[in-house]
């Protein structure tokens, strides 16, 4: 399979890195300044999800995000319920993840191209760095006082049904799975389906993916493909979701 970047494109994203680093402006001004340096592959993904946020903003619920490395979904969530829905105190964002890559690989989630293995994506995780991030967005925003963002550290296959236990008041207005791999996936399909109301966003962010096939395996195994009316956005080659 041919990688998905030219050498050109990356050396474009690296030149776009130095002239950030530099910069006369200080950082704060640089971040303020964002679309000057940021890939458009990397804007175009927060456009995304700010579509599919748009169509879950009408609906009751909390956002669901399973599968979080860096943070750049959950706040991106976190960032648009505040600016578009301030005054909705009930819907939290809970992000789901090991925080220290995968625990476990099924047999399943096996391909022929470039086969996951255990601990991948580890090597240093950003919980911590989230969880100062977290604090910070709190005191910019109406209504700080009162907790958005909850990240579930563990195997998800392990601590969704023990949240789900927890948390008998839990409604998914929209569920974004990325978790990549069979197992955590189909576990959070079983649990947090039911508590998705008619009108909830369900995304998928590997699905069809040949590197990861889990993803379609597990959607299989429990919703199934021929109940969804999966869509796609037109500048956006990975997401799925269906409207439930």
């Amino acid at each position: 399979m041919k990688a998905f970047r030219t050498e050109t494109e990356l050396d474009a994203a690296k030149k776009a890195a130095e002239l950030f680093q530099q910069s006369r402006d200080p950082v704060e001004k640089r971040l303020e300044s964002f679309p000057k340096y940021v890939r458009r592959q990397d804007l175009k993904r927060f456009l995304a999800l700010y579509e599919l946020f748009k169509v879950a903003l009408t609906v009751k619920g909390s956002i669901v995000e399973c599968g979080v490395f860096r943070g750049f979904s959950v706040m991106a969530w976190a960032k648009l319920s505040a600016i578009l829905e301030p005054e909705n105190l009930t819907r939290r964002i809970y992000a789901f993840d090991t925080f220290d890559g995968f625990p476990s690989v099924d047999a399943k989630d096996g391909n022929a191209v470039a086969p996951p293995s255990a601990g991948e994506f580890g090597g240093g995780s950003y919980y911590d760095e989230l969880v100062q991030l977290i604090a910070a967005f709190d005191q910019d925003r109406f209504l700080g006082h009162i907790d958005k963002v909850h990240l579930v550290k563990g195997d998800a296959a392990a601590t969704i049904p023990a949240f789900v236990q927890s948390h008998p008041h839990l409604v998914v207005s929209l569920l974004y799975l990325d978790f990549d791999l069979y197992e955590p996936t189909k576990a959070a399909l079983e649990h947090f389906l039911p508590r998705m109301p008619a009108g909830s966003v369900l995304a998928f962010d590997e699905l069809d993916n040949p590197i990861w096939p889990g993803e379609t395996l597990a959607a299989l195994d429990t919703v199934g493909l021929r109940s969804l009316k999966l869509q796609r956005l037109p500048w956006d080659p990975y997401i799925g979701y269906a409207i439930l």
